[in-house]
């Protein structure tokens, strides 16, 4: 079902670049039609994470464009992938190497091979290249079947010029290959329950899947900038969206939940903010159209940011603005203890891979000392495999080897309790490794 679903996105795409307006509108009701199957079998599929991201999503002619693209996988199953590593700065190399490590013997276990092929962004790219994101690791990322992203940003960098800033080499990443939907679960692993500062009951059973508008709001609006005014300095950025960027990015959460627990809470700060009205009148008339079998519920920032800690059960999926999703996404993951386990996807333009990476940042205090937490890279890997190279069965295998290496209690200094002796982040990614080749072989038909 997977596989027709992204042929048939593959299928509308092309026919909108070369078609007339009639063709194409045929093709958008074909791909609507696959979306309750692949809704079905994201459902259907056993994994730790259980996040569904819903293929060929039609919505409407304009999506064709670049920035109104439906969300779709790239590639079909196949026996080869190119992959484009970004390692970034900070642990970035560290967590790849062992990521690349745990993919190898994946590879050797199912016979499926991947080429890898590294690219600059962030600080490195500032060093090696003066551009946080230089054209040539655009064209890398563009040729590849997947991108997998480790980390960027250092306090080196922290005093360089906005556009020589790594955080502008995300923000440019995103806008060139249209990422406009950035999904983060937060699932709290009960091995791991411990390791969080909340307690127990608070947190048991505890799963939830941030959606994240990636190419708008204060982030990309314009004007900004500093200048003199009336005698001194004035810094101005500009929160805006648009309500097909606001239908866009609804409709991703709608169908998210849908294969999880048909709940959506929309974040805003309509109470205060004109965007956030606009934002919040756009996402109902949009459930009411498009999943009136989806409960919606509307929710301030500030007060999410309290529920979140006071009692995260009560949320399934949450949908949000580009800053909002960045801070609340940010709390949602102490909820299982460590940014370090936390995997995301960001998708959107048919025509480009989708980047995936782990939640965290570089952590540039301890690069280079083996203390990083691998894991969520290797689990981003994980979803990199599910939702952009069609290879379920392989995604589920990475996911089941981390949770048999967590059922072994090894950890990392981030996860370890009080008694455990940690080990660092390439023994950890060999012990992922090896809880691979300990796998039967997957069966073939």
């Amino acid at each position: 079902a997977l596989a027709a679903a992204a042929a048939a996105a593959a299928a509308a795409a092309a026919l909108a670049a070369a078609a007339a307006a009639a063709a194409a509108a045929a093709a958008l009701a074909a791909a609507a039609a696959a979306v309750p199957v692949a809704v079905a079998a994201a459902a259907a599929a056993p994994a730790m994470m259980r996040a569904a991201i819903v293929i060929g999503m039609a919505l409407g002619a304009e999506a064709f464009s670049a920035r109104r693209a439906p969300m779709t996988m790239k590639t079909a199953a196949k026996s080869s992938y190119k992959i484009t590593l970004l390692p970034g700065d900070g642990i970035g190399p560290e967590i790849t190497q062992a990521t690349v490590g745990v993919l190898d013997a994946l590879s050797k276990k199912t016979g499926v091979t991947f080429e890898f092929d590294e690219a600059d962004i962030g600080g490195i790219a500032v060093d090696n290249h003066n551009d946080p994101f230089p054209a040539e690791t655009l064209a890398k990322c563009q040729s590849a079947d997947s991108v997998l992203l480790a980390c960027i940003g250092g306090y080196k960098w922290d005093n360089n010029p906005r556009e020589l800033r790594p955080e502008s080499g995300l923000l440019k990443m995103r806008g060139s290959m249209g990422l406009f939907a950035n999904l983060r679960p937060a699932k709290v692993i009960p091995q791991l329950i411990e390791a969080s500062t909340l307690k127990p009951e608070v947190l048991e059973g505890v799963d939830i899947m941030v959606v994240r508008e990636l190419t708008g709001d204060v982030y990309f609006g314009k004007p900004k900038g500093i200048e003199e005014r009336n005698g001194e300095r004035v810094g101005f950025d500009n929160m805006i969206y648009s309500e097909s960027e606001i239908v866009r990015i609804s409709k991703v959460a709608f169908d998210v939940a849908k294969a999880r627990g048909s709940k959506v809470v929309s974040i805003d700060k309509a109470n205060v903010l004109d965007v956030s009205q606009l934002w919040r009148e756009v996402v109902t008339t949009t459930q009411q159209e498009y999943a009136p079998d989806v409960e919606l519920s509307h929710m301030y920032v500030d007060n999410a940011a309290m529920q979140l800690i006071r009692w995260p059960k009560q949320f399934d999926t949450i949908v949000c603005g580009n800053i909002f999703g960045d801070i609340l996404s940010d709390e949602a993951s102490m909820l299982v203890g460590s940014l370090g386990m936390l995997p995301s996807a960001s998708l959107g333009d048919p025509s480009s891979p989708g980047v995936f990476e782990p939640c965290h940042g570089s952590a540039p205090d301890i690069a280079g000392e083996d203390k990083a937490n691998p894991l969520a890279m290797i689990l981003s890997a994980a979803m990199m495999l599910k939702y952009d190279l069609s290879q379920p069965e392989l995604s589920d295998m990475l996911e089941e080897a981390v949770e048999s290496v967590l059922d072994s209690g090894i950890r990392t200094p981030d996860i370890a309790a009080e008694g455990q002796t940690p080990v660092g982040c390439k023994e950890m990614g060999e012990a992922v490794a090896k809880a691979i080749e300990k796998m039967p072989a997957p069966v073939t038909a």
